[in-house]
């Protein structure tokens, strides 16, 4: 096996068990601040938007610089220090005695999460622009199975063992994954010509505001987490406001948020291979517009059963999103400042990780969860009119944009 292919199946190897371990906390983090004291729903509510959301907040600022050293040094010593750091960070959570403490701790965590994006970066800078799409969707399966076994084994495990114990399990099966890329990865370095352009942060910056593009599908990225967090903290009380029985919320709680994840893993590849055949923006758009007709039912189920289906075909419609707008990036991009983009590109991300459940919660607390689903929906309709304003311009070469720059900031 040569050395690419390698570093693909490790790559996605890793990102199953990141993936599925981290999930396995997601259905009951809710229940798990219910647990730390007496508290009202709405407080409840309030806080598992917050410590859920405030773990990207120093996620946002770091991307960029994370992802500006491997440029320099390669994506592989940023892998270890995220493994390693969530590894640690996910066992201190179980050990919280507080909601406050909790929410350190997550912000703690902020400043080295990121394992997941990275890997889609450092896949992304060595693949041919041609199959970037196929092979990003592809590497997604990996992810995606995690999050599609993750939820359900972590709530079952909540349910038999309690929440503690859940976080240490899930704490050393990420330190297992950082092994992996310590003792199996090895980075094919780019050869860099000694002529290659070198772009100062400011360029680069000023480069991605004055791309149309560039810039839109990065705030398109935004937008899609918003949609697509501002339930995740409040889908376990949710759940638990369908079932009649609460004796096993967070294992239906798993299940629902699995389904998403089985629609995402039987499409993810297809959407990224059509992307390469037909294009990106055509593939997105077309996305966007499938997520909105998915969720807004999801507001007015009646049953678990009904939620679960709908989740489904959600998780189809979103499965595309990131391999597609990953593969954007990657076309567009200079090779020699791709782990910068894809930094600002993860920024974007997580911008949308700390809004999405924040305004979940804060929407939930006043008008009810189910109209989450519907406030959301609204969000992907938004998304898909930043897009098609965008293609209605006219294309713009990135490196263009960026000599550009370069000479007004001179």
């Amino acid at each position: 096996m040569d050395t690419q292919k390698k570093n693909f199946f490790i790559i996605m190897f890793t990102n199953f068990l990141v993936a599925g371990s981290t999930t396995m906390i997601m259905p009951f983090l809710s229940l798990y601040i219910e647990s730390l004291g007496n508290f009202s729903d709405e407080y409840v509510q309030r806080w598992s938007g917050l410590v859920f959301g405030v773990t990207f907040v120093a996620a946002l600022i770091m991307s960029p610089i994370w992802g500006r050293i491997a440029d320099k040094y390669g994506f592989k010593p940023i892998l270890i220090i995220n493994g390693f750091g969530i590894a640690i960070s996910i066992f201190l959570m179980g050990t919280a005695d507080s909601v406050s403490e909790l929410f350190m701790i997550r912000l703690f965590m902020g400043v080295v999460t990121g394992f997941i994006p990275t890997s889609l970066a450092f896949v992304s800078s060595q693949t041919p622009k041609e199959t970037a799409g196929k092979t990003l969707g592809t590497l997604q399966m990996g992810s995606v199975s995690g999050t599609l076994f993750g939820p359900v084994i972590g709530g079952l495990m909540a349910d038999a063992f309690g929440f503690e114990y859940t976080f240490l399990i899930t704490a050393s099966i990420i330190a297992v994954a950082a092994l992996f890329v310590v003792f199996g990865l090895h980075e094919i370095k780019r050869v860099k010509l000694k002529d290659a352009h070198v772009y100062a942060p400011k360029t680069i910056v000023s480069g991605i505001l004055s791309h149309r593009l560039m810039l839109n599908v990065m705030i398109i990225t935004a937008l899609i987490q918003i949609g697509n967090f501002s339930i995740q903290p409040l889908l376990s009380l949710y759940v638990a406001e369908l079932t009649e029985s609460t004796a096993q919320v967070a294992f239906l709680a798993g299940i629902t948020f699995s389904a998403t994840g089985v629609g995402n893993l039987l499409f993810a590849r297809r959407w990224g291979r059509l992307g390469d055949s037909i294009g990106y923006e055509k593939v997105l758009g077309f996305l966007l517009l499938l997520a909105f007709v998915f969720i807004i039912p999801q507001a007015f189920v009646t049953e678990l059963w009904q939620l679960i289906a709908l989740r489904l075909l959600f998780g189809i419609a979103v499965g595309g999103m990131i391999p597609t707008t990953t593969a954007l990036m990657r076309r567009e991009a200079p090779i020699e400042i791709q782990g910068e983009i894809m930094g600002y590109n993860t920024s974007f991300r997580f911008l949308g990780n700390i809004i999405g459940p924040m305004f979940g919660g804060i929407v939930s607390g006043f008008i009810g969860i189910s109209s989450v689903f519907i406030v959301t929906g609204v969000l992907f309709v938004v998304a898909f009119a930043f897009l098609r304003y965008t293609l209605a311009k006219p294309p713009q070469d990135f490196e263009d944009v960026l000599l550009e720059q370069e000479l007004k900031n001179m």
